[in-house]
């Protein structure tokens, strides 16, 4: 139980690199990393300010870490925030066509991954919130 515990720990610290790294440099550098450098100034600030987000997601997502089997209210929040924005990408899809391999992963990482951890995290609360098996067998 504990190992699994330290596991889902590790891969949501992993997991949370992405979005803190890219939301930061998407903060720092506007849109160069997708190459869309020819926006307007309120296109490069609208992108900035949803890098900001996505930097926010990241780090709330890192908070989860310490006791994360304690976080279960604030991980389904996350995960529906990050799935909001995997399905609004799936329609920019439907509508513009398919976008860049590194647009397809994040889709990936919105609407598989990032449930599939939310999952996982209620699971590993459900198992601390159940005595031991050989404690819950014990005469009282």
């Amino acid at each position: 139980m504990e190992r699994e515990r330290r596991l889902l720990q590790k891969v949501v610290a992993v997991g949370g690199f992405v979005p803190v790294a890219v939301g930061l440099f998407g903060v720092l550098f506007g849109p160069t990393l997708t190459g869309d450098v020819g926006l307007s100034v309120s296109g490069d600030s609208h992108y900035r300010y949803l890098s900001g987000l996505l930097l926010g997601v990241g780090l709330l997502f890192w908070s989860c870490i310490p006791a994360i089997e304690e976080k279960t209210g604030r991980f389904q929040c996350l995960t529906l925030i990050v799935v909001a924005g995997g399905l609004a990408r799936l329609l920019g899809l439907g509508l513009t066509g398919i976008p860049s391999l590194a647009m397809l992963g994040a889709l990936a990482m919105e609407l598989f991954v990032t449930p599939v951890l939310c999952l996982w995290q209620a699971r590993v609360a459900r198992q601390h919130r159940r005595p031991p098996q050989d404690e819950a067998a014990k005469p009282t």
